[in-house]
């Protein structure tokens, strides 16, 4: 029988459609299909110049938009070849771990849900409203910030917002106990996870796996330790991982990524540099809002940046950083306009997604939901 699954279906977060041929219970082949959710981003990104292209990278991985705006900042600078100083580079490692975080409690409170486990869901989402809070501080926003902008940060960081952090982060090992009280040795837990959704991590290599996914299988690759930006080579943290490669294993290196991103956040909030927030070129920065207001030269330079737009080096670069879910790479090319001449994005979820067929085959329908929620993709970050 051939059943269709999706793209309305509840558990498959979002517009994802799977083609499940079965025999009785058993899936036989899985096929996923994807572009539900297209929203020619990367095209989109040919016709803005370079600053207008940082909101479209806010809704690719909508749970990482920080991240995003990231990856995407630091492949721009690398064409620029500007310094961003230490106080935003330490800043933008903050919030990226903040982001990471928030991504973590809603995959793992929707994943308990999925699986019948309905308290998680209301303890995660009662952290990740604290975090919602810290962005919308930031930026105004508790969602799609557009925060990290090309050359630093987009406004200067709020005032108190070191008693904020402080006051979340501190209490935030405690809670991350309470959920593994719940979940980790419930045996209705166990049950659906150990041994379910079984990936080696030779087929994971070849589909294109990154990520926690791969972690779980025994392997210790992370851009933020292998290809260190913005200054992550000055913090100290673990990679973890588990050899097991199944659901479970996935959900034991999330939650242990959870207490990194912690300690890292905490390392952040105290040693955080002084200093500016952005880079000092009035060629790629808008000047400060007194000094356009007073001077000539400032008001010049605001003018043909909102007007215009800032005017990147002819060449081409690529940048990977490590988002929830596994391997982001930007690679963007200019011709020396105001306009990227291409944006092109390797999101992990959709490299991710490409084991799906892999793992389910040969697996019962009833553990399939089990095994697709343990991948954590975000089909904007399919789709794009």
């Amino acid at each position: 029988m051939t059943l269709n699954m999706g793209p309305q279906h509840p558990s498959t977060h979002g517009v994802l459609r799977i083609m499940l041929e079965l025999e009785g219970e058993t899936i036989i082949t899985a096929r996923p299909e994807i572009g539900f959710l297209h929203t020619g981003i990367e095209k989109q990104a040919e016709a803005l110049n370079w600053h207008q292209v940082t909101p479209l990278t806010d809704r690719v991985d909508y749970l990482a938009n920080l991240i995003n705006n990231l990856g995407y900042a630091l492949a721009v600078e690398k064409l620029l070849q500007i310094e961003i100083p230490p106080m935003a580079q330490w800043m933008r490692v903050m919030l990226s771990e903040l982001q990471r975080l928030n991504s973590h409690l809603v995959w793992l409170g929707t994943h308990a849900l999925d699986l019948g486990g309905m308290s998680a869901y209301f303890y995660c989402f009662r952290e990740r409203e604290e975090i919602l809070k810290i962005f919308e501080m930031f930026s105004g926003q508790r969602m799609m910030t557009s925060y990290i902008r090309i050359g630093g940060l987009a406004l200067e960081p709020p005032r108190g917002w070191q008693a904020v952090v402080a006051k979340f982060i501190n209490s935030f090992d405690s809670k991350i106990d309470e959920y593994e009280t719940l979940l980790t040795a419930n045996p209705i837990w166990l049950q659906r996870t150990k041994g379910v959704g079984y990936i080696s991590l030779e087929d994971m290599i070849d589909t294109g796996v990154t990520g926690p996914m791969l972690r779980a299988a025994g392997s210790k690759m992370d851009a933020r330790k292998d290809q260190p930006y913005s200054s992550y080579e000055r913090f100290d943290f673990e990679v973890p991982t588990r050899t097991e490669g199944d659901v479970f294993a996935r959900f034991a290196v999330r939650v242990d990524e959870m207490r990194q991103s912690t300690r890292i956040v905490k390392q952040a909030l105290d040693g955080m540099p002084s200093g500016p927030w952005k880079t000092d070129d009035p060629h790629v920065v808008l000047p400060d809002r007194e000094k356009m207001k007073t001077q000539m030269e400032s008001l010049i330079y605001h003018f043909k940046i909102v007007t215009e737009g800032i005017r990147v080096p002819a060449g081409e670069a690529y940048q990977v950083v490590e988002s929830p879910r596994g391997e982001l790479g930007f690679y963007v090319v200019s011709d020396g306009t105001s306009k990227p001449y291409r944006v092109f994005m390797r999101t992990p979820s959709f490299g991710n997604l490409q084991a799906l067929s892999v793992m389910l085959e040969q697996r019962l329908i009833a553990d399939s939901i089990a095994s697709m929620g343990s991948m954590d993709f975000v089909l904007g970050d399919v789709d794009r």
